[in-house]
């Protein structure tokens, strides 16, 4: 019975701090452009901040 009483608060804080983790990535914006990353992939240029200067 002991052990019901640690088990339901750690799986209640658990599922409250995934809630929180949730809410805060869509406030955040990381769900907004959910195809772009798998465009990103196949593109061959490498982006203009990436390249080397060639001097």
């Amino acid at each position: 019975m002991t052990a019901l009483a640690w088990l339901i608060p750690c799986a209640l804080a658990l599922g409250i701090a995934g809630l929180a983790g949730f809410l805060w990535s869509l406030n955040s914006g990381q769900f907004e452009d959910l195809e772009g990353a798998g465009w990103r992939v196949l593109q061959d240029e490498e982006p203009l901040a990436k390249r080397p200067v060639h001097k």
